[in-house]
């Protein structure tokens, strides 16, 4: 019979104490986790009251018997005796006395456990001392874990994180072991850097090598069975991802209303490795939860907004993807967004009240004017940043003033 959890009897300087005196000072401690009970030291070894079987482990829907067995030094009737589940007290049709000394109690369609460390299943007397109690743990085995994936950053550590199968719950604690191995050779290991804020996820610091695949699976077990992912085989150089860009700013292009200037620098992580990185910006209005995402930035470490409201606030992040790090033929992983950058377009109003040479007014007006009209063009054929538009621009005022110069010489010949 397994030992029992209970108070033992404590002799004092008077000789040997009472049974009955003894349960009334037995401490019992109900935490989040199953029934604890914190013992007087006895120096008999006789157990009091005993549940078996003790801590049983069962399928959602099964049904159980228990019997609790009174030592006869307690001289307590069967019959006196009543359960407890969680607490609530258990109906006496569930009870059957099968001997002066043992009661059972008979438990139909069990659900899943209410705290995955069990349910409290308790022995009382008749005045309500704890004799006995047990832990069940009703629930289910686990299903095979998926969505098993990695990443890597700056091919120094290895995280991964992984999705328990079916519905997730199994109502009971199931512990989940990442491993991992080198694929043709190797010693099999274990992630040992859990994390606790994060469920399902495991992080691997050091030793780690590139170059040579590895195969990477988790198993689930629990107290009604066991279960395993699919094996995934990955290089370290194929899931790399990196810090946000650093040193991001947004600043404003002269007084044209409508454009911001975005620069970032290069992953300093990465400066010693060999890799074509690309680039994604988001901007959003101060006032807005909504990003609007500019994917054709390529490797370059500027881009031009264009198409904006003039004298607005915008929010600004940049992110990077490490690509085809020392020839890795995979897509990368873009790293985390940087911090938002604000700045603000000129408002064009203000603009035009604050000019005090009526002459530099009048061309500053003909270039927004000019300006507007070239990238409004341009917006029907273009998206995100605006390095071939900016080109095109330049090509576009030289062509401009070479033609208001020949007009300017024909009128000029015509006074003449």
């Amino acid at each position: 019979m397994a030992r029992p959890r209970i108070c033992s009897h404590q002799r004092d300087e008077n000789g040997s104490r009472s049974s009955s005196e003894t349960l009334k000072t037995a401490l019992v401690v109900w935490t989040t986790s199953c029934l604890i009970f914190i013992p007087h030291v006895f120096t008999s070894t006789t157990h009091l009251a005993v549940i078996s079987p003790q801590d049983p482990a069962l399928l959602i829907g099964s049904s159980l018997t228990v019997v609790c067995t009174v030592s006869s030094e307690l001289g307590l009737a069967a019959s006196s005796l009543y359960w407890t589940l969680n607490g609530r007290r258990l109906a006496k049709s569930t009870y059957m006395v099968l001997s002066p000394t043992e009661l059972s109690v008979t438990l139909h369609r069990l659900n899943g456990s209410q705290q995955q460390s069990g349910d409290n299943l308790v022995c009382h007397g008749g005045s309500g001392d704890v004799l006995a109690g047990s832990c069940l743990y009703v629930g289910m085995p686990p299903e095979k874990p998926v969505n098993l994936s990695c990443w890597s950053r700056n091919t120094k550590d290895l995280s991964c994180r992984w999705s328990p199968g079916g519905h997730g719950e199994t109502f009971i604690s199931t512990k989940y072991v990442l491993k991992y191995k080198l694929r043709w050779y190797g010693k099999e290991k274990e992630c040992e850097e859990y994390n606790m804020g994060q469920l399902h996820t495991c992080y691997i610091p050091r030793d780690l090598a590139i170059f040579t695949p590895y195969e990477i699976w988790v198993e689930a077990s629990n107290q009604l069975g066991s279960a395993t992912s699919d094996v995934i085989i990955l290089d370290i150089l194929d899931v790399v991802t990196t810090d946000p860009p650093p040193d991001v700013h947004v600043s404003r292009v002269g007084e044209l209303d409508d454009q911001l200037s975005v620069r970032w620098a290069s992953p300093p992580a990465l400066k010693d490795f060999l890799f074509q990185a690309k680039y994604q910006i988001r901007y959003r209005l101060e006032d807005s939860a909504e990003w609007k995402v500019v994917d054709d930035v390529g490797n370059q470490t500027s881009c031009r907004l264009a198409g904006l409201k003039p004298g607005t606030v915008y929010f600004v992040q940049v992110r990077c993807n490490p690509v085809g790090i020392y020839g890795s033929k995979k897509a990368g992983i873009w790293s985390d967004w940087s911090h938002p950058t604000a700045a603000s377009t000129p408002n064009s109003e203000l603009l035009q009240s604050g000019s005090c040479d009526p002459k530099s007014e009048e061309q500053n007006a003909t270039l927004r004017r000019e300006l507007k009209q070239f990238f409004g063009w341009m917006r029907k054929h273009t998206y995100g940043c605006t390095n071939v538009s900016i080109k095109l621009y330049d090509q576009w005022r030289a062509w401009l003033q070479k033609a208001q110069k020949t007009r300017n010489q024909v009128v000029q010949s015509g006074k003449s």
